[in-house]
């Protein structure tokens, strides 16, 4: 039976990691994987987490299963962290997942299950997964114009020309802050003529948020999610704990459904249900040490402390970056990455031009030329700097 597999398309991220590691040069820059590095090259356990861990070991008196929402104390601490006081929390249902992706998973089956014929409205471009996910589910994607590739902003016209083709049943995957891979954000004002199109279209709106916190700040870049829930009849929320808590391998996220009247016990019974049908029960232990951590004041200090140190060692390299760029070609043309907020930052070029950078200069980014702030370090900027000049970038 299994010779008949056949080989799945390779995923462009893990090739690119693997081409690093076989690469033989001491000065070689790593902007290919998504995950926040500090300035000595490594990903650290956040002080936070550390002592969450050492208090959970002296506490915990059993590993048994969990219900298949997951622990009701993190789902309840998650809503508030993400959505605040914008809608009552009797109005949400929601499970833990593993990590962002499980919920974004999830998402997509209830998606198809309450309407098999939805179509999903997705930016161009957009997290690869997304793409993967809905094609493997066989699902109708539509591409919604993001990124502008002259300005390196957001083509905020094309994308609301885009959503008003949208209709009742559909679904538009919007990016709740940090968008992944271009970094190009919607100010508050579009995301107020956004939910203005999305009312009247009739569609529905799901949201994928992966790094509250690593942009604007906690709060700020819960703003853009928490204003589409309050306004809007029904909502899907896809979140990630990876990042902001820096627990990658624990497998730590949440989906919600907001949703007003109707039944909300057969709401919260569908999401327990996908659960059981695709893992049982949801990971624990990530989903653990968010709750105490937030659930703390001190340990929630800490965290939002550390949080706030690597936001802005980001923004700082944003403007190194910026600044250096201009120095060395004489124009403001990249000054969008200042501007960009999160970890990436889509630099707009061709695929030729990166591998042009990989090939002469040990420079690692996606094809599509998307690149991890959060690789960088302060010894690693003007080798970057040096290597898109060079490229004609």
């Amino acid at each position: 039976m299994f010779e008949n597999l056949q080989a799945p398309k390779p995923d462009a991220i893990l090739a690119l990691m693997q081409m690093y590691r076989d690469d033989p040069r001491d000065q070689k820059v790593d902007l290919g994987v998504g995950v926040y590095k500090n300035a000595a090259g490594v990903t650290p356990v956040m002080r936070a987490i550390k002592t969450a861990e050492e208090r959970l070991w002296q506490v915990q008196e059993s590993k048994s299963y969990v219900g298949l929402a997951g622990d009701p104390a993190f789902n309840d601490a998650m809503i508030r962290l993400v959505l605040g006081d914008a809608v009552a929390r009797a109005d949400v249902s929601s499970v833990a997942t593993p990590g962002g992706t499980g919920a974004v998973r999830q998402a997509f089956e209830l998606i198809k299950m309450t309407n098999p014929g939805a179509r999903v409205f997705v930016s161009n471009p957009t997290w690869p997964n997304h793409l993967s996910i809905l094609d493997y589910l066989g699902m109708q994607m539509v591409p919604y114009r993001y990124f502008d590739d002259e300005t390196r902003g957001v083509d905020f016209d094309g994308m609301i020309a885009d959503i008003k083709g949208a209709k009742p049943g559909d679904v538009v995957l919007l990016h709740g802050c940090c968008h992944n891979p271009t970094g190009a954000n919607l100010t508050g004002p579009q995301w107020q003529e956004v939910i203005a199109t999305l009312q009247e279209t009739g569609a529905t709106p799901m949201i994928d948020i992966a790094y509250q916190g690593f942009g604007d700040g906690v709060e700020e870049d819960a703003a853009g999610t928490r204003a589409v829930a309050a306004a809007m009849p029904e909502c899907l929320i896809a979140a990630s704990c990876s990042k902001n808590f820096g627990i990658y391998r624990e497998r730590t996220g949440v989906l919600m459904l907001v949703a007003s009247g109707g039944d909300k016990a057969v709401r919260q019974g569908t999401l327990a249900f996908l659960n059981r049908q695709n893992y049982s029960f949801p990971p624990d232990h990530g989903a653990r040490l968010v709750t105490m951590i937030l659930e703390d004041e001190g340990l929630r200090t800490d965290w939002m402390t550390e949080l706030e140190e690597m936001r802005l060692g980001m923004l700082s390299l944003r403007e190194q970056l910026a600044k250096e760029l201009e120095r060395r070609s004489g124009s403001n043309r990249f000054g969008f990455i200042a501007e960009h907020r999160g970890m990436f930052s889509r630099l707009g070029t061709t695929p030729e031009l990166v591998q042009k950078m990989r090939e002469d200069h040990g420079i690692y980014m996606v094809g599509d030329s998307r690149m991890n702030i959060a690789g960088l370090n302060e010894a690693s900027v003007p080798v970057l700097a040096e290597a898109i000049v060079a490229a004609g970038v």
